[in-house]
């Protein structure tokens, strides 16, 4: 199975969700987000598989996120807007990313991190 983990290793949650993957021996290829972040194509693909909204997949907590005002930004953007922000920055997008065939998983939460290869 391929599966692609997208993370920044500053980040104490990716830190720890790598752990866990290394820990219960589960494969993946492994993404720095800043260095190759994701595109429109990808982030867009992402969202529909993953069920979630948009707005989901934005770094509410990331001091780029705040600094640029976003709360009040997006209610007024389209989806296709937004996905062009994330697109446009790593920074702005919440992580780790588990990308497989079958789902999409966003931030870490240990309960929901079940893998099957």
């Amino acid at each position: 199975m391929n599966r692609l983990f997208v993370e920044y290793p500053k980040c104490s949650t990716c830190r720890k969700a790598k752990k866990y993957l290394e820990e219960h021996q589960v494969a993946f290829e492994d993404r720095h987000i800043v260095e190759n972040n994701p595109t429109a194509e990808e982030l867009k693909e992402w969202i529909g598989r993953s069920g979630l909204p948009v707005k989901k997949f934005f770094n509410t907590s990331g001091k780029k996120y705040k600094e640029m005002e976003l709360k009040n930004k997006l209610p007024e953007m389209s989806d296709e807007e937004q996905i062009a922000l994330l697109a446009s920055d790593g920074m702005l997008v919440k992580r780790p990313i588990v990308v497989e065939d079958h789902r999409v998983l966003v931030g870490f939460k240990e309960a929901e991190w079940t893998f099957e290869d």
